[in-house]
């Protein structure tokens, strides 16, 4: 396989062209070498990716986990379609990200950059999940369907929130979300990923419930997220 390395905004890009099979251990081997050069960031461009077989799978699985290994963040685009379906029996639509253009990729690396920095930096106490009941309209990100779910938020962290609801997605499953975080800043627009998923009979709601992490998030409404907890946090210490 053919691998064209360059840079972008300080993010690697590797643009791949052939078969990801049993021919193709240098993707490997070049990713590999990425993260031994302290690169922790990078993005694949599939768009001349031919075929991947199972044998491709495996590879793309343990680079992966080098990647995971060293605390990086991998996210692909132009994926053909052929391929998205192959991942989708395989599983892997629930590991690696992809998006159509480049510029939506490397948007999203830059994004958790930001998070993970706040997470590094910031007091721990922002992150500390503040009990709330909040209103959430919620639906599948990629559905057809324009019906949205009703559900409550009972607790809040700067970077996620606990759902009880009747209706619950699985874990990995991408949302839309509307969360209104009253009083202020009011009804804020999010997708976000479900991360966990728990039973009815564990809910003093008698409602099963969902853990959901903020996904895709701007710096601006993480910001506002991050006060809103602040506020609540500095309100129960005072009580």
């Amino acid at each position: 396989m053919k691998i064209t390395v360059r840079e972008k905004e300080d993010i690697t890009i590797l643009d791949l062209e052939g078969n990801i099979d049993i021919n193709a251990s240098n993707l490997v081997e070049s990713v590999g070498e990425i993260l031994r050069q302290n690169i922790k960031d990078i993005v694949c461009n599939l768009e001349g990716v031919n075929l991947v077989d199972y044998v491709g799978i495996s590879l793309l699985a343990v680079v992966y986990k080098n990647i995971l290994n060293h605390s990086g963040r991998i996210t692909l685009y132009n994926v053909p379609s052929h391929v998205m379906k192959l991942f989708a029996i395989v599983g892997l639509d629930k590991v690696f990200e992809y998006y159509p253009t480049e510029e939506q990729a490397l948007s999203r690396i830059k994004e958790e950059r930001v998070i993970s920095q706040i997470l590094r930096t910031q007091l721990r106490r922002r992150f500390k999940r503040v009990p709330i009941s909040l209103d959430i309209e919620y639906k599948q990100k990629f559905s057809a369907k324009e019906l949205f779910f009703h559900g409550r938020v009972v607790n809040v962290s700067a970077v996620g929130v606990f759902v009880v609801t009747d209706k619950v997605f699985s874990p990995g499953d991408l949302l839309t979300t509307r969360i209104n975080f009253t009083p202020k800043p009011g009804i804020i627009d999010l997708d976000a990923k479900v991360v966990w998923v728990s039973e009815k009979e564990s809910q003093p709601q008698g409602l099963p419930g969902m853990g959901i992490t903020f996904h895709n998030i701007t710096t601006e409404k993480q910001a506002l997220i991050i006060q809103f907890v602040e506020r609540h946090l500095a309100r129960s210490t005072k009580g």
